[in-house]
């Protein structure tokens, strides 16, 4: 909780005015049964009529205002909280964008997404519903108990004995509830998991006839959530009944005190009626009392989650520089020094790798799956920080590099990218400053300009969330002329052709050529022909280097190699 005042903060002069707008809405209110306790007691055995309608109009008023002050006060709470929660919802956004790699990994996407949505809800509606009944509320509790102790002592006591009661089954609930609503958020990051799996893979799911299989999954995990849910909302749910009938034994028990009173003559009839209306008035500001702690046990559950991300330290700082960087014709471009890396800590992923690169050159990697690959780009980009060793560019190690210098180095397609909803012009382009030269320059090198000057709108062509409206060859193109379109100084392409015919590839490795001399490129690929006009080759396996060198190299010095490319071209055949 206190991780939010920083957000809090910036509107507590406004939240302050609200509240003090909804505490004059809850005295408006306290002073109704108390002048139709005047109008019975005083006025009507004096059967002053110009009185009667006069104190009748005060409580008319008293009912107008008490109502303008709750809608006014109520559209500001909901400004105010919506406020916070929008500036709270960013900066989590904005942190999990920050968190490196292996933070993501560690935190899980479905619960990134639960604690941007549902967590956030939750603070929402504790912030939203706390400045609506945590002011009214206790107002009418307290100024209810004054008015009733300034009418009769005796009668108010009734009432005041059984409020101690009411407190502990609050507190009781509240204790119970928080960790019950701590643990449902966790279970809803496993249900959201499974879902997002269920809809990114329901073709594979489909074609492998595994429908029954994951309904079976998902409702294990939804049944799980249901049974976590339901037991936290049984506890919950036993305070509103629990807390009525204790002020209702309260009432009954002060309409036979009061009745007793009356016939003694020691009050009033008109006092038991407006006592009547400050019980229902204090039973309903109980009732809300409880809910507001409710409300307040879900967002302190989503407050812990989200504050957790908050605090997570920055992971992947700039070190000071060691090494001076120098445009000396013998400093590589890339260079890779001893590296060793493992993204769990238990076994090597990547063990003393080391090569270099010049600017220009091309290095092709290759390998089984799980040997390393991709890692080396993760590494290169310094989406992982290594364990020993070094990545150098330009002489100059990557943690020396401030993120977004290093960034903007790299044109990229990943392996498993991803393509958002919208046209084809703004996927290529990314929300980056290119222009519509450089545009259709990148979809021409990438061999994607045939089929978007097929499409009717050309580059305004819509694609469908996740490119579901194109096969997997265009998908490769566009985004192989994405990586492109910024003509960046390193070009990292991780087995982004393999959907492409070899026509098309062969196609798009002359255009790369021709057209990014300059650019020093990493391929990772499964095929030989799209890799063997590489400057080096590396062939990796369990994350260690089997082969190094050219093509020619490499066929005659590395077994794996030479295995690989005579089972893809053909035993004897010219591997060209």
């Amino acid at each position: 909780m206190r991780k939010l005042g920083r957000y809090v903060r910036p509107h507590v002069g406004f939240m302050i005015f609200t509240m003090l707008i909804k505490l004059s809405g809850a005295v408006v209110e306290l002073m109704i049964p108390r002048l139709m306790e005047t109008i019975l007691d005083k006025i009507v055995p004096t059967g002053n009529l110009r009185r009667i309608i006069l104190y009748g109009g005060l409580m008319l008023l008293c009912a107008f205002l008490c109502l303008a002050f709750n809608v006014i006060a109520n559209r500001m709470t909901a400004q105010s909280s919506g406020k916070i929660t929008r500036a709270l919802r960013y900066d989590l956004f904005a942190k999990l964008q920050s968190l490196s790699a292996k933070q993501m990994d560690s935190l899980t996407v479905s619960s990134a997404e639960s604690r941007l949505t549902s967590d956030t809800y939750n603070i929402n509606q504790m912030l939203a519903r706390g400045q609506r009944l945590g002011v009214r509320a206790p107002i009418l509790v307290l100024g209810g108990v004054f008015m009733m102790l300034s009418m009769d002592a005796v009668l108010a006591l009734v009432l005041i004995a059984l409020l101690p009661l009411v407190g502990l089954i609050v507190y009781f609930v509240t204790k119970t509830s928080v960790p019950l609503y701590t643990k449902e958020q966790g279970v809803l990051d496993h249900e959201v998991r499974v879902l997002q799996e269920n809809i990114t893979g329901v073709r594979v799911i489909k074609a492998l006839s595994k429908t029954e299989y994951e309904k079976k999954r998902f409702s294990e995990v939804n049944d799980e959530l249901m049974a976590v849910d339901q037991k936290a909302s049984l506890i919950s749910a036993i305070t509103n009944p629990s807390s009525s009938l204790v002020l209702n034994l309260g009432l009954t028990l002060m309409v036979v005190v009061g009745a007793c009173r009356v016939n003694a003559d020691l009050c009033q009839s008109g006092i038991i009626i407006a006592f009547l209306q400050y019980f229902v008035m204090i039973l309903n500001a109980m009732l809300g009392v409880t809910k507001i702690f409710v409300v307040i046990s879900k967002g302190e559950a989503s407050a812990r989650r989200v504050a957790e991300v908050l605090a997570v330290p920055q992971d992947l700082t700039v070190l000071p520089q060691q090494e001076e960087k120098t445009e000396e014709n013998n400093v590589a471009h890339i260079e890779f020094r001893n590296v060793t890396f493992s993204y769990t800590g238990i076994g090597a992923n990547l063990e003393n790798l080391s090569f270099s690169l010049r600017h220009g050159e091309s290095l092709g990697i290759l390998g089984e799956t799980g040997s390393g690959k991709s890692t080396v780009l993760n590494l290169l980009m310094r989406l992982y920080d290594l364990q020993e060793g070094s990545v150098l560019i330009d002489g100059q190690d990557v943690r020396t590099i401030e993120p977004e210098t290093l960034r903007e180095k790299f044109g990229v397609a990943f392996q498993n990218d991803f393509i958002a909803e919208g046209t084809i012009g703004e996927n290529i382009r990314f929300f980056r400053e290119i222009s519509d030269e450089d545009l259709h320059r990148a979809a021409r090198d990438a061999q994607a300009e045939e089929f978007i000057e097929s499409r009717e709108k050309k580059m305004d062509a819509e694609v469908a969330i996740r490119g579901n409206n194109l096969s997997g060859g265009q998908k490769q193109r566009l985004l192989i002329a994405r990586a492109l379109a910024s003509k960046p100084e390193i070009l990292l392409l991780d087995d982004s052709s393999s959907a492409l015919d070899y026509k098309t590839d062969a196609d798009l490795r002359r255009a790369l050529h021709q057209g990014y001399g300059k650019t020093t490129t990493i391929l990772v690929a499964q095929r030989v022909s799209s890799i063997r006009g590489c400057t080096k080759i590396l062939v990796l396996s369990d994350g260690k280097t089997i082969g190094y060198g050219t093509h020619e190299q490499l066929m005659e010095n590395c077994e794996e190699y030479r295995t690989i490319a005579r089972s893809q071209m053909g035993e004897g055949k010219e591997l060209a």
